[in-house]
């Protein structure tokens, strides 16, 4: 069986007493906000983990929504791992190239859809080649192909109408991870079309808050940040950002510090920003308001 463990994050030192493991899969699932001038393929053709496969975010997804990288379907995520040679046995590990960003979106997606043996390498490839780990470069090695057959839990995942009905009746929590300026509307949204603002009764995380030099912070030092926001550990959580990434590094660190139930708002500002019915409000943080 696939080795769990209780932190949903590894270490550099621990990654590298695997890569021999045949059962380990490592996932280079680096990506960048629109605009950014970097090129996560040509990145890792200049250097990755020796062994590692290319996870692409903006292709394994269900491309028919109008919406970025949104979720693909159980049995189209099922068939693109697997040809990655991911398997249900496989223990997954996933990092990308800034450090703590856009990784942790895979592992929801593995999570997603049922497969619990996925971690995010801590401080990703910053972290490793700081530790004088080593780098390979070219194209991905291709390996056999695995059978990765999806398990879909729904109750991580979060649509417009149930984050709607969540804010209506209180629910569940919202926590944004967006930058506070975007989430107050005081700076507009990098992708054109999306109003500026938050969603009533949201509560604001900026995901760099629970990142410590590339790395996730320490658990009480999370309890401290989620505390401070307003966020309630005991009650339900869904995450949201700008388009479902940076969402994910809150639910990682709500991982860490004991919340491995908190759901994601798959569509995020994208889709709620550019709905012509959605409520939006500017300025700080109101929990409790409703939408």
């Amino acid at each position: 069986m696939a080795e769990l463990m209780s932190d949903p994050v590894v270490s550099p030192a621990w990654l590298a007493e695997r890569l021999g493991d045949p059962n380990l899969i490592v996932l280079d699932a680096s990506w960048f906000l629109p605009g950014s001038a970097r090129d996560p393929d040509s990145e890792f053709l200049e250097g990755h983990i020796p062994g590692a496969q290319r996870f692409r975010i903006d292709e394994i997804a269900d491309a028919t929504r109008g919406l970025p990288h949104m979720l693909p379907t159980p049995d189209a995520f099922a068939a693109a791992v697997s040809s990655m040679g991911v398997g249900l046995d496989s223990k997954i590990v996933v990092y990308d190239s800034q450090g703590l960003f856009s990784a942790p979106r895979v592992w929801w997606s593995f999570r997603v859809m049922g497969h619990d043996a996925v971690h995010v390498l801590d401080g990703g490839l910053p972290a490793w080649t700081a530790q004088g780990c080593p780098l390979e470069s070219g194209p991905a090695i291709q390996r056999p192909p695995g059978a990765f057959r999806s398990r879909f839990r729904g109750e991580l995942v979060r649509d417009l109408e149930q984050v709607r009905q969540a804010l209506e009746t209180g629910a569940a929590q919202l926590i944004d991870a967006r930058p506070a300026a975007r989430f107050r509307g005081e700076t507009p949204e990098p992708r054109p079309g999306l109003r500026s603002g938050h969603m009533p009764g949201a509560l604001n995380l900026p995901f760099s808050e629970v990142v410590l030099e590339g790395c996730l912070a320490p658990i009480e030092a999370l309890r401290a940040r989620f505390a401070n926001c307003g966020l309630d550990l005991n009650r339900g959580v869904v995450a949201t950002c700008g388009s479902g990434v940076s969402a994910a590094v809150l639910a990682l660190a709500l991982a860490r510090a004991g919340r491995w139930d908190v759901a994601v708002y798959d569509g995020s500002w994208s889709e709620w920003g550019a709905a012509p019915d959605t409520p939006v409000v500017m300025g700080p943080s109101t929990p409790g308001a409703a939408a």
